[in-house]
């Protein structure tokens, strides 16, 4: 007999975990920290990965690849920089292993030393600002507009499959600029390609904002930032884009030469998403029987399962299937027939429900015989019967409803718990609830920093459209222009 689930009423984080596993996405590696990302959780990401690719070339952007290895000197060379990441390295101090004198096993050679140390990369405008200098003399040379799809490492020692590992997969891009004004276009720029990939794709609703001068990114004079609230009403960061100043050209000496000819050091910007999408995507949808996709990144968005007795049942049903496989193909929906016959038809409805399916689809004799189809539709978990002539339109119709339902399903729910605060008091009390508080903020570090020691939750950002309200801090009574973002947070 199958293990009930736990609910997200019952353990929100352990329903979390086994979704992860029962859905087949991921597992816990051997190696501390890491995962297994598994082939339906990695095809997802390659979704997620062609869609967003796809959008860096529209605007202009290039792939290319940088060492995973960063001397220690470049990381030392931007001072807010090591600072924000030291703390999270892993470091390569020899080259070389050799076999004990003493036949105990394997050591590290202590004569393979490194001269200098490396860095597993944290992130990469290190080692890639000093390929720039290389490549930037004149004005002709920029902009330069480079994407990197990429694995970095930051040393976790609190871990959770896709949310937090000490190695992740990502995409982190890095362009330089001849003006501050391109520069904060730039970040602004790909902000919005992030916040539509969010909506369009994640059917995932996202406040587009900024972040305060603690929660910026290290080395950035500003950080944007794309914030999603997960349904036990904690936000997640789902995607980052910062402007660097001149920061790093300075660090790395990287100027040049203007149209009279006078040097002048480049603008730059950074920006990324990782496989942190992942969890935002489960714990944005799913439910207490598993893991619901939003169509445009489901793997297969329909699966057809064939109910039979005999063999000629199921032949004249593999026919009808093989015609529609082929109906569905043309119009770019990815289709599954699962005819396997050591497993039983109730089986496979509950592990395709398990792994998020958006459409299911089942034909025994009489449906055959009459012409008919069973559909079922993952989101709403309603079942209708319809004809099977036509079926192909009516099955891309559906896709679409479920794509806009789970979106709007999100924003409602996101609408539903947002309020605004003026008392810290009533901060405090609400606060565990859950949800995104809209609250007046003294716009002080020391204030910023009380509110996360008092209550655990952080600004999450200051957003881009807020509009002015003058009013007081919930804390200190001091004036405030805007109402900031409040939640905890993953």
């Amino acid at each position: 007999m199958a293990q009930k689930n736990t609910t997200r009423a019952e353990d929100y984080s352990k329903w979390y975990n086994e979704l992860v596993y029962k859905a087949d996405l991921a597992e816990h590696s051997d190696v501390r920290g890491c995962m297994v990302i598994k082939p339906y959780g990695y095809a997802i990401w390659e979704k997620m990965k062609d869609e967003l690719d796809r959008r860096f070339k529209e605007t202009g952007h290039s792939n290319a690849y940088f060492p995973l290895f960063i001397p220690k000197s470049y990381l030392s060379k931007e001072a807010s920089h090591v600072e924000g990441f030291a703390k999270e390295c892993a470091v390569v101090t020899h080259y070389r292993l050799k076999n004990a004198e003493d036949g105990s096993g394997i050591i590290v050679d202590p004569a393979a030393k490194l001269e200098e140390e490396l860095i597993v990369r944290p992130t990469s405008e290190t080692i890639i600002w000093n390929s720039y200098k290389n490549w930037i003399q004149s004005y002709r040379d920029l902009p330069i507009l480079i994407n990197q799809w990429a694995n970095v490492v930051r040393w976790e020692m609190r871990t959770r499959l896709f949310l937090r590992t000490a190695e992740f997969l990502w995409q982190e891009g890095h362009t330089a600029h001849a003006t501050k004004g391109e520069a904060i276009q730039e970040a602004e720029q790909m902000l919005d390609v992030y916040a539509e990939f969010a909506e369009t794709c994640m059917a995932m609703p996202v406040l587009k904002g900024r972040k305060t001068e603690s929660e910026r990114f290290a080395g950035a004079e500003d950080t944007y930032c794309i914030e999603a609230m997960m349904q036990d009403g904690k936000a997640l960061q789902a995607g980052t884009s910062h402007f660097l100043g001149q920061n790093f050209a300075k660090a790395f000496d990287v100027k040049y030469a203007d149209k009279e000819g006078k040097l002048e050091y480049v603008w730059a910007t950074s920006w990324g998403v990782s496989t942190r999408l992942m969890g935002a995507l489960i714990m944005t949808h799913s439910d207490d029987e598993g893991l619901v996709l939003p169509p445009k990144l489901a793997p297969i968005q329909v699966v057809a399962v064939p109910i039979y007795k005999t063999e000629s049942e199921l032949e004249q049903i593999s026919l009808k299937m093989a015609e529609l496989g082929q109906q569905l193909k043309v119009k770019g929906i990815s289709f599954k027939y699962d005819k396997d016959d050591n497993k039983r038809p109730g089986w496979k409805f509950a592990e395709y429900e398990s792994k998020g399916v958006p459409v299911r689809l089942a034909m025994g004799p009489r449906d055959l015989e009459n012409g008919k189809v069973e559909i079922a539709r993952r989101d709403t978990k309603e079942k209708s019967v319809i004809d099977f002539e036509g079926v192909e339109d009516y099955i891309e119709q559906l896709l679409n409803e479920i794509q806009t339902n789970l979106l709007d399903r999100a924003k409602k729910r996101q609408f539903e718990n947002t309020q605004r605060v003026d008392s810290y008091e009533e901060f405090k009390a609400k606060i565990d609830g859950g949800g995104f508080f809209l609250a007046h903020w003294d716009g002080t570090k020391e204030t910023e920093a009380l509110i996360k020691e008092e209550t655990q939750a952080t600004i999450r950002c200051i957003e881009l459209d807020a509009e002015q309200e003058n009013g007081v801090c919930m804390v200190t009574g001091k004036p405030s222009m805007y109402r900031v973002v409040m939640a905890k947070a993953y």
